[in-house]
């Protein structure tokens, strides 16, 4: 009895605190195709947004033609030591993480303003020791990187739900009617 009551009071539980699980990201097919620009050329951020980007059924152009534009304009990797040992050596790292994007439709038109994105992760690098340090710090720059491309794709994905998009449409203008007073004094251009 009690092994069937507890997964239905885990559930209750989890929704009563508010979690749930984060929904696919999900880009609409209006921006398809679409070109991610880097600074860098061989940026593998711009390259692991791009099949991110394919895998959710977007059609990526790597090179020439037309569509709308994901133009990742700046990437900053910085660390940053956090504590020192007895002897002033760093022993803890802050690494940083920040890109800053702009998304634009096929006509030019921007989707997404420019933003900028800032992630961190914490690591350890024993001053005596190095053996190994240097990979820790390689692993978290790909963690970094693979979370900064959803984190990215999830800013994308929060403008095309929130509706934003309909806004940023061109207006269309009103006609310029003529001024009646310009008439009545013998100007009819105005």
């Amino acid at each position: 009895m009690i092994r069937r009551l507890l997964p239905a009071v885990l559930v209750l539980a989890l929704s009563g605190c508010g979690f749930h699980l984060r929904d696919q990201i999900t880009v609409p097919t209006q921006l398809s195709p679409l070109h991610v620009v880097s600074s860098d050329r061989y940026s593998p951020l711009a390259e692991s947004i791009a099949q991110a980007l394919e895998r959710g059924g977007v059609t990526v152009v790597r090179e020439g033609g037309e569509g709308a534009v994901l133009d990742v304009l700046a990437e900053q990797w910085g660390d940053t030591p956090i504590s020192v040992d007895a002897l002033g050596r760093s022993q803890e790292f802050s690494l940083r993480y920040a890109v800053i994007f702009e998304l634009r439709d096929a006509a030019g038109q921007v989707v997404v303003p420019r933003q900028s994105i800032e992630l961190s992760r914490d690591y350890v690098s024993n001053p005596t020791s190095a053996i190994g340090a240097e990979g820790e710090r390689e692993t978290l720059a790909t963690e970094l990187r693979r979370e900064m491309s959803f984190s990215v794709l999830r800013r994308i994905d929060a403008v095309m739900k929130s509706g934003r998009v309909k806004e940023l449409q061109p207006i269309p203008q009103p006609a310029i009617m003529p001024n009646p007073a310009d008439a009545a004094a013998g100007n009819p251009a105005g």
